[in-house]
């Protein structure tokens, strides 16, 4: 692997032929992306988890989601391909490869790929208050037209019900791989003067699962390379606005920050401190009726968790 480091301005995205058909073909992409929220459907209903455990609903969900959101992409050939150019080709999922969703048409002998997607579920209720993705590809194994694409999603009852996802980010790959290098190099405040990135040499568009197209950081930095809502400047508009989504009248930002005072070792008395610690900070803040709003919010939320 070569030593590289990004160039110091900040990188800028591809200029795309706007006649070239899979540029065309881009553009329908990101529309049938950002309609998921109408139509994904996930028939499988979620009940009986405790809600200190609904931290870990990614891990057991997160898969089944992406491979729904596939499903509902070849739903969508419509928008994505309403002139008929792109017949027989249809959507894959393969956990192991990058980009992990691929346009792929398999008649005639060689697999042809049209267009990559590098897809990320975001479970919005999960405790770290971001998309915990990492991202690590290099840059080089980012065809022109490929995207990546981060959907959030939550249950339709908070603790329970069916899984619904809300508008997702979507991004050139390319342009995110070169933005969180620049970053890093270049933003992040570290101690280390060893902010270099290192390129496997032969890196290209869709390896294979053996091919090596993960980059590499001269040094670690706490194992957060990678970590793109780290990355200011990139997600930080499309997070809070997730933030803001409500979910049965409540605020995602609420719903997480209550869950995360409600672990499997806190006592009651220790959570009654830190909500009334809570409102306490915020009526230092705001008038008396707006803290007397947070308040009355808090016990709707203690309610819905535990009726």
């Amino acid at each position: 692997m070569g030593v590289t480091v990004p160039g110091t301005g900040k990188p800028k995205r591809l200029k795309l032929d706007p006649n070239d058909p899979v540029t065309v073909l881009r553009e329908g992409v990101i529309r049938a992306l950002l309609a998921l929220p109408g139509y994904f459907e996930f028939g499988n209903p979620v009940s009986g988890i405790n809600a200190t455990d609904l931290f870990s609903l990614n891990s057991l969900l997160g898969a089944a989601i992406e491979t729904e959101v596939v499903r509902t992409l070849n739903k969508l050939r419509n928008v994505w391909d309403p002139g008929g150019a792109w017949t027989g080709f249809r959507f894959e999922r393969s956990s192991q490869a990058f980009p992990d969703v691929r346009l792929v048409s398999r008649s005639g002998g060689e697999p042809r790929i049209a267009i990559g997607i590098e897809l990320k579920g975001w479970y919005l209720l999960a405790k770290e208050g971001v998309p915990s993705m990492r991202y690590q590809v290099a840059p080089a194994a980012c065809a022109p037209h490929d995207l990546i694409c981060v959907v959030p999603w939550h249950l339709s009852n908070a603790v329970s019900g069916t899984a619904e996802v809300i508008e997702p980010w979507v991004e050139s790959a390319r342009y995110a791989a070169e933005y969180r290098d620049y970053w890093w190099s270049f933003i992040r405040k570290a101690k280390s003067h060893k902010k270099g990135v290192s390129y496997p040499e032969a890196a290209s568009p869709y390896p294979s699962k053996a091919d090596l197209v993960s980059a590499r950081p001269q040094e670690d930095g706490g194992g957060n390379f990678g970590r793109l809502p780290r990355a200011s400047g990139l997600m930080d508009g499309f997070i809070d606005n997730s933030k803001l989504h409500e979910v049965l009248g409540i605020p995602v930002s609420d719903w997480v920050a209550f869950l995360q005072l409600h672990s499997d070792s806190a006592t009651p008395d220790e959570i009654g401190l830190a909500l009334s610690a809570e409102v306490a900070r915020h009526t230092a803040k705001i008038a008396p009726g707006a803290a007397e709003e947070v308040f009355l919010l808090l016990q709707r939320i203690a309610r819905l968790i535990d009726p």
